[in-house]
C-alpha cells in the first residue's frame, strides 16, 4: 500500500489498510491516555497497535525525534508488529518505531549501561545467558553451606522451597542497591546465587529474569540513563500484557511511572497461561492503579465464525464472569457441527479417523495442510509417532513443531533471524518466479545496513550486488546439499554475504554466548534433511518450511496462531494431570487451543489415555455450550 511521507492533521487522519475500527479500538488509537486493553481472541490486538503506531507517527502526535517504544514477549510478535507498521507508514515514520522482546530490550540496557552498576552487581561485560530449572535451584539449595548463626541454619534452608526459590526470593523484588542489610535466610540464600552466578567463575552466567531485574537497578540508580530513556520514546505500547511478570513491570514502572510517557498496554485476562513462567497474577489491576490507566474492551472477533464465538464466551465466563460477549465478524463456512468431542475405542482407531477425516476436509473444502493444527497438551513427540503413520496412509505428512532441531525447538528455529534469511535467499537463488524473494531480500539488505528506501543511487547499487550474488549462489549449489558439511557452507555463505555484525546488530541476542553458532547449526541441519529426499530446491525449502504439512504443537506454543480447523488430541486426565494443581491456568491454556480455530474444533477422548473424571470442569463447561460427545467408528 502506498503511504506518504508528511504529516496528515489528527482529525484527518484515517486507518491505513483497513476499512475500519471498531468504536473502542478507534478510540485506544487516538487516546492521549495510559490505557488498558482487554481484547479477546481474534480481536486485532496486534492490529489495532500497528494502527496506533501509524496515527501517533503519521499526525506527529508522537513528535520527531522522538520514538515509540513496542515491547512483545515472543520474537514473531515483534518482527510482526513491526513488519505491519512498515506496511502502514512511510520509512521515515516506521524508522522512528522500535518493536522488541521485554528480554531484549532488558539486555540492550545491561549491554549499554551495565558498566554503571554498583560493584556488587555488575556483571562481565563478556557475561554467558542461561536457562534455569527447578532441579537447578534444588541442587544449589541442598550444596549450599550453613548460614551464619544470626541468620539462621542448614535446616532452614532446606524449608526454602525450590519451585518458588526463583519467583519469591531471587527476583520477587526489586535488589537492594548495598544488599541486603538484616537478610532472612532466603535473602542469604539469594544472595550467595546472585554473587556465584556474577563473580563466581570466569564469566558471569545469568537468565534473562535476572538480566532484567539488574535492568531495573541500574536505571533505578543511574537517572541519567533513566531519563534519556524517557526523553527518547513518548510512548510505549505493552502487548500480551496479561503474561507480564514482576521484574517485567517493575522494569517499566521505575522508567515509565509518573512520566509524560503514554502506556498502551495490551491484552486478555483468560488467556493467561504463563504463571508457571512467574506472570502476575493480576497485571491489569496493577497497571490501572500505578498508571491510572483507563480500562477498554474490544468486542470484535475477526478469526473465529458465530457459532464458535458462541462457545467461546461460554468458557471465557470460567475465566472472568463479567466477561463480554464477542460480535463475530466471520462468516460460518462448513456444514455440520463447528464443534465435536469424538470418542475412540483406541488410539489406532483415533489416528486412522482423524487422517481420514482431515484428508476428506481438505478434497472437499479445498483446503491445504497448514489450515489444520493438531494441538496437545504435552508429549507431543508420543502423539506424533502414533498419529503419523496413520496420516501418511492418506499422503499426509505431519510435523512436530516441538521436536529439537540439534538444540533449537523446530517451531522456535522458524522464527530466527537466519533461519529466514537462509530461506529468503535460496527461494531467490534457486526458484523460479521469486520476485517477491527478491523485493524481501533487498529491503532486509537495504535495512540491515542503514540504505534509505528515496536513496535510488544506493539502492540500484545494492540491487546490483544482490543480483551477482543470487546468480553465483545458484552456481555454487545448484542442487540441495548432501552432506552436513556443505549444508553448513552454504548457511555460512549467505551470512557472510549479508554480514554477520549486521546480523549481531539487529538480533542482540546473537551477539551473547553460544546462541549465533546454535541456530546456525540447528539451520545446516534442518536444511540437509530437508534435502535428502528432495529432488529440487523447490521440494527442499518447502520442506524445510513445512509448507505441506499439517504441524502438531503444544498449546503454549499455539498461542498467536490461528488454523480453520483445530484438532485437540487427548482431552484426558492423563493429558492434563496437573490439572487439580491450577485450575484456572489449566482453563485457561484450554480456552486458548479452543480460540485457536476459525471454522472447526475437534477434541479427541480415548479411554486406554485415562478417564475425564478430574478434567470433568472442562467437559461440563462444553456441554453447558451444546457440544456433544460422539461416538468414533471403529
Amino acid at each position: 500500500m502506498a503511504v506518504s511521507s508528511r504529516r496528515i492533521a489528527r482529525e484527518d487522519w484515517k486507518p491505513v489498510g483497513v476499512k475500519a475500527l471498531e468504536a473502542n479500538a478507534l478510540k485506544v488509537v487516538r487516546s492521549k491516555k495510559n490505557r488498558s486493553v482487554i481484547a479477546g481472541p481474534g480481536a486485532g490486538k496486534t492490529e489495532l497497535l500497528a494502527q496506533r503506531a501509524a496515527f501517533l507517527l503519521q499526525t506527529d502526535t508522537a513528535p520527531s525525534p522522538r520514538r515509540i517504544l513496542a515491547i512483545s514477549f515472543k520474537r514473531d510478535a515483534a518482527s510482526n508488529l513491526a513488519a505491519r507498521v512498515r506496511q502502514r507508514c512511510h520509512h521515515s515514520h516506521a524508522s522512528r518505531f522500535d518493536s522488541m522482546t521485554f528480554d531484549a530490550f532488558a539486555k540492550g540496557l545491561v549491554d549499554r549501561f551495565g558498566q554503571a552498576l554498583p560493584d556488587r552487581w555488575r556483571p562481565r561485560p563478556d557475561y554467558e545467558i542461561t536457562t534455569h530449572t527447578e532441579r537447578d535451584f534444588r541442587e544449589y539449595l541442598h550444596d549450599l553451606p550453613p548460614p551464619p548463626a544470626v541468620i539462621g541454619t542448614r535446616n532452614d534452608v532446606r524449608e526454602i522451597g525450590s519451585k518458588t526459590f526463583e519467583r519469591r526470593h531471587l527476583l520477587g523484588s526489586p535488589l537492594p542497591v548495598e544488599g541486603w542489610p538484616d537478610p532472612t535466610v532466603a535473602q542469604w540464600a539469594a544472595d550467595a546465587f546472585w554473587r556465584v552466578s556474577l563473580h563466581g567463575g570466569g564469566k558471569s552466567v545469568l537468565s534473562f529474569p535476572m538480566i532484567g531485574r539488574l535492568a531495573e537497578l541500574l536505571l533505578r540508580v543511574n537517572p541519567m540513563a533513566r531519563d534519556a530513556l524517557r526523553l527518547t520514546y513518548s510512548h510505549l505500547f505493552m502487548d500480551e500484557f496479561q503474561d507480564t511478570t514482576r521484574v517485567q513491570y517493575d522494569l517499566v514502572s521505575t522508567i515509565f511511572r509518573g512520566t509524560e510517557t503514554i502506556v498502551t498496554a495490551v491484552g486478555d485476562n483468560k488467556q493467561q497461561i504463563m504463571r508457571w513462567a512467574m506472570a502476575m497474577d493480576d497485571p491489569f489491576s496493577a497497571f490501572d492503579a500505578d498508571f491510572g490507566g483507563v480500562r477498554t474492551s474490544l468486542f470484535n472477533n475477526y478469526r473465529s465464525s458465530p457459532d464458535l464465538v458462541r462457545i467461546q464466551h461460554v468458557l471465557a465466563q470460567a475465566l472472568d464472569v463479567q466477561a463480554v460477549q464477542p460480535v463475530s465478524q466471520t462468516d460460518g463456512t462448513i456444514d455440520g457441527e463447528s464443534c465435536s468431542i469424538l470418542d475412540f475405542p483406541s488410539p489406532k482407531t483415533e489416528a486412522r479417523q482423524l487422517a481420514q477425516s482431515v484428508a476428506s476436509y481438505i478434497a472437499d473444502l479445498k483446503l491445504t495442510p497448514r489450515d489444520f493444527v493438531i494441538l496437545v497438551r504435552q508429549k507431543a513427540g508420543e502423539y506424533a509417532e502414533l498419529l503419523e503413520p496413520a496420516f501418511a496412509n492418506e499422503n499426509l505428512a505431519l510435523r512436530n513443531e516441538a521436536g529439537m532441531v540439534g538444540k533449537v525447538m523446530l517451531q522456535e528455529l522458524m522464527t530466527e533471524e537466519i533461519s529466514k534469511l537462509a530461506v529468503n535467499f535460496l527461494r531467490l537463488s534457486m526458484t523460479p518466479r521469486a520476485g517477491s524473494y527478491w523485493s524481501t531480500c533487498q529491503n532486509w539488505l537495504a535495512s540491515m545496513r542503514g540504505i534509505d528506501a528515496d536513496d535510488s543511487i544506493r539502492q540500484s547499487r545494492l540491487a546490483r550486488v544482490l543480483d551477482t550474488y543470487a546468480t553465483e549462489l545458484a552456481a555454487r549449489y545448484s542442487l540441495p546439499p548432501r552432506s552436513k558439511v556443505a549444508s553448513r557452507a552454504l548457511v555460512d555463505d549467505i551470512l557472510n554475504f549479508v554480514g554477520v555484525e549486521h546480523v549481531i546488530r539487529f538480533n542482540a541476542a546473537y551477539g551473547q554466548g553460544s546462541w549465533l553458532e546454535k541456530v546456525l547449526d540447528a539451520t545446516a541441519e534442518h536444511l540437509l534433511s530437508s534435502s535428502l529426499h528432495s529432488k529440487d530446491w523447490s521440494h527442499a525449502l518447502d520442506m524445510y518450511e513445512g509448507v505441506h504439512a499439517i504441524p502438531l504443537m503444544t498449546i503454549h506454543k499455539s498461542k498467536g496462531l490461528e488454523y480453520h480447523t483445530v484438532i485437540f488430541v487427548g482431552l484426558d486426565d492423563g493429558a492434563w494431570w496437573s490439572f487439580s494443581q491450577d485450575e484456572i491456568e489449566a482453563t485457561a491454556g484450554f480456552f486458548v487451543a479452543f480460540t485457536r480455530a476459525k471454522q472447526r474444533v475437534i477434541f479427541t477422548y480415548c479411554a486406554s489415555r485415562g478417564t475425564r473424571t478430574k478434567i470433568a470442569t472442562l467437559y461440563e463447561l462444553l456441554t453447558k455450550a451444546g457440544v456433544q460427545i460422539t461416538t468414533g467408528s471403529s
